[in-house]
C-alpha cells in the first residue's frame, strides 16, 4: 500500500470506494470479497508481423464478476494500459451494470501499443491476432464475455472481432453478439455512437432537475444557462458537450490533450469540432483563448465540470483549485479517493462515473439483444404504431370537425425507429438509475455522497444474485 503522501492506484481507488460503501451492509466479509475481487486474470504476449517487422505485444483481458454472464467490457488501445488499469476497469464494469441494471458482469481488455503509430493494415492484424488469443482460451463469446470500444479502439476494430470471431466459428447463428459496438451494416444498433455522451447528459440533466439539490449548491434547477467545461472531445466528450449546449447549457471550455480553449460567452461545440478536423488541433479556435496546459481548463470559471478523457484527472493536488459546483464524471476514474474527499468538503456534488457513463453499456445490451434476436428494433411494429396513431387522428378529427395539417399528422402519427427505442430505454435507464441512487442516499444521513449511494445499490445487486445463486447461504 501506498504511504499517505502518495496517491492510491487505479484499483486500490476502486476498492477503497467499495470498502466505504460495504459498510453500510450488513454482508458476510467473504461475500464481500467474492464482490469485490476480479474472479479471472489473463494476462499474456503475443507476436505479430507488422510493417514494421515482427513485434511481440501485451494483452490483457479480465473477468471480474460471473455473478451474470456473459461479463462485459470495452478493450483499450494505450501504450500506457497497464494491469491494474484493466482490473480497476473491469470492477467498475461490474458495478456500473449492476447500478443501471444491465444483466452482464464486468470485463475489461487491452493491448499496450499505440494504434497511432500503426498503419490501419497493421492495427488489423494486431486486432484479429489479440481476437484470436481470447478465442484460444474462451475469453469471448455471445454468452461468455462480450468486449466493446473503449479508448483507443472504435466500431472498426469491432467489426474486425466479429469477422474474426466468425471465421474460428463457422455456422455459429449468434456470432455477431460476440462483440458490440460493432457499425450497424455489421450488426450495430443506431445510437450507440453517442450512447455514452447521451447517457452523460439524461444524468446530468435528472440531477440539475431536482431543486432541492440544485438549492443546497447555490444553482438554479435545469441545465439551461449552466457554464460547462468538457475535459475530451473524443466521442464520449463530444457528444457529451453537444446535447448539453442543444438543452442549453454554455460550453465555456473544451480541453484536449493538445491543450484547452476557453471563451466565456460559449463555445460552438460542432464548430470547434470541425476546426480540429481541419488543423489537426481544439487550438487556434477564432474568438478563443488558448491553453496550453490542458489540465489548467479544469479550474476555470463554471457550474458543471465533465471530465471525459482518462482516469485520475482530478487528484489532491488540483481539487481545491476546483471551481465548479458538479462534476459530472464522463471518464472512468477521473477523480482520485483523495481529490473527492476534498470536493466533498467544499460542497461539491460529484455525479460518480459507475452511473453517469453507463449509457455506452446500456445500449451495447441492446444491440447484443438485437443480435441474439436477429431482428432490428421497430420492424415488426413500427407500421402498425403508425396505423394506430393515425386511426386515432381521424376519430379526433371526425368528432371536433377540425382536421389536422400534414405537419401535425406527421408529428403525432409516427412509428418509433431503432434510434427512437434505442434512446427511450437509455433515457429511462439513466433516470430511474439516478432515483435509486439518490433514494439510497436520502436514506441514511450516514451515507456521505452519490459514488457511495451508487456503490451500495451495486453491491446489494450483486450479492441478492449470488445468495440466490446458492453460492452464498
Amino acid at each position: 500500500m501506498p504511504n499517505s503522501n502518495q496517491e492510491l492506484s487505479f484499483f486500490e481507488n476502486v476498492n477503497r470506494n467499495f470498502d466505504r460503501a460495504a459498510q453500510f451492509t450488513s454482508h458476510p466479509k467473504g461475500l464481500l470479497e467474492q464482490i469485490k475481487g476480479c474472479n479471472s486474470v489473463y494476462s499474456f504476449q503475443f507476436p505479430v508481423r507488422t510493417s514494421k517487422g515482427f513485434e511481440v505485444l501485451h494483452g490483457w483481458r479480465v473477468e471480474h464478476s460471473y455473478h451474470k454472464l456473459p461479463v462485459k467490457g470495452g478493450i483499450r488501445y494505450s501504450e500506457m494500459v497497464n494491469e491494474d488499469e484493466v482490473k480497476a476497469l473491469a470492477a467498475l464494469m461490474t458495478y456500473k451494470c449492476a447500478v443501471v441494471d444491465v444483466p452482464f458482469g464486468g470485463a475489461k481488455g487491452a493491448i499496450k501499443f499505440n494504434p497511432r503509430d500503426y498503419s490501419q493494415m497493421d492495427v488489423e492484424l494486431i486486432t484479429r491476432r489479440y481476437t484470436s488469443e481470447l478465442i484460444r482460451k474462451n475469453y469471448i463469446g455471445p454468452g461468455v464475455d462480450v468486449p466493446a470500444p473503449d479508448y483507443g479502439s472504435s466500431s472498426r476494430e469491432m467489426a474486425w472481432i466479429a469477422d474474426t470471431y466468425a471465421t474460428f466459428n463457422p455456422g455459429k447463428i449468434d456470432a455477431l453478439a460476440c462483440v458490440t459496438g460493432k457499425p450497424v451494416a455489421e450488426g450495430g444498433v443506431r445510437g450507440r455512437t453517442e450512447a455514452t455522451g447521451r447517457g452523460i447528459f439524461y444524468g446530468l440533466r435528472e440531477a440539475c432537475e431536482n431543486s432541492e439539490d440544485m438549492r443546497r449548491l447555490g444553482l438554479t434547477q435545469g441545465l439551461a444557462g449552466k457554464k460547462v467545461i468538457v475535459q475530451g472531445l473524443g466521442n464520449v466528450g463530444y457528444h457529451a458537450a453537444k446535447f448539453c449546449q442543444e438543452a442549453g447549457a454554455v460550453i465555456v471550455a473544451l480541453a484536449e490533450y493538445e491543450g484547452a480553449i476557453y471563451n466565456p460567452k460559449g463555445l460552438d461545440v460542432d464548430a470547434v469540432a470541425n476546426h480540429r478536423k481541419e488543423t489537426g488541433s481544439i487550438l487556434g479556435f477564432p474568438g478563443a483563448t488558448d491553453i496550453t496546459n490542458s489540465r489548467q481548463a479544469l479550474e476555470l470559471e463554471c457550474e458543471i465540470l465533465i471530465p471525459a478523457a482518462l482516469e485520475e484527472q482530478i487528484t489532491k493536488e488540483n481539487a481545491s483549485r476546483i471551481k465548479a459546483k458538479i462534476i459530472a464524471e464522463g471518464a472512468n476514474g477521473p477523480t482520485t479517493a483523495d481529490a473527492e474527499e476534498i470536493l466533498l468538503q467544499k460542497g461539491v456534488m460529484v455525479i460518480p462515473d459507475m452511473y453517469l457513463n453507463a449509457g455506452g453499456v446500456t445500449v451495447s445490451y441492446f444491440e447484443w439483444l438485437k443480435n441474439l434476436s436477429h431482428v432490428r428494433f421497430g420492424r415488426m411494429d413500427k407500421r402498425f404504431e403508425q396505423s394506430a396513431f393515425d386511426r386515432i387522428l381521424r376519430a379526433v378529427e371526425e368528432s371536433t370537425g377540425r382536421p389536422f395539417s400534414d405537419f401535425e399528422r406527421s408529428r403525432i402519427a409516427k412509428g418509433p425507429d431503432e434510434i427512437d427505442i434505442v434512446n427511450s430505454g437509455l433515457e429511462e435507464t439513466m433516470t430511474t438509475a439516478y432515483n435509486q441512487i439518490r433514494e439510497i442516499l436520502k436514506s441514511n444521513s450516514k451515507i456521505p455522497d452519490l459514488r457511495t449511494a451508487a456503490f451500495l445499490s451495486a453491491i446489494n445487486k450483486i450479492a441478492t444474485a449470488y445468495i440466490e445463486l446458492g453460492i452464498f447461504p
